[in-house]
């Protein structure tokens, strides 16, 4: 099998969760999204341009918070701050 086939799932093979509802990006999300670099993503964050908390030591952008930024440039104040 060469790179580009995929594999097709057997009886065996274990089942991939599906989310469906996401209310959380992180980082690496808002990267691709806004094709910026990780200090760029980060500066936002400080900046509080949309709500977010951490979880352990990773990011987590509240989804509605950040859609509505991006979208309508509204700016929401954030609790965590």
């Amino acid at each position: 099998m060469n790179n580009c086939e995929e594999k097709i799932p057997t009886a065996s093979s274990t089942p991939t969760p599906v989310v469906q509802d996401i209310r959380c990006y992180t980082i690496e999300d808002l990267m691709a999204m806004l094709i910026l670099s990780r200090p760029t993503v980060c500066r936002l964050l400080k900046q509080n341009e949309f709500r977010w908390f951490k979880v352990g030591g990773a990011y987590r952008i509240s989804k509605t918070s950040f859609d509505a930024w991006l979208n309508d440039g509204i700016i929401e104040p954030n609790p965590a701050v």
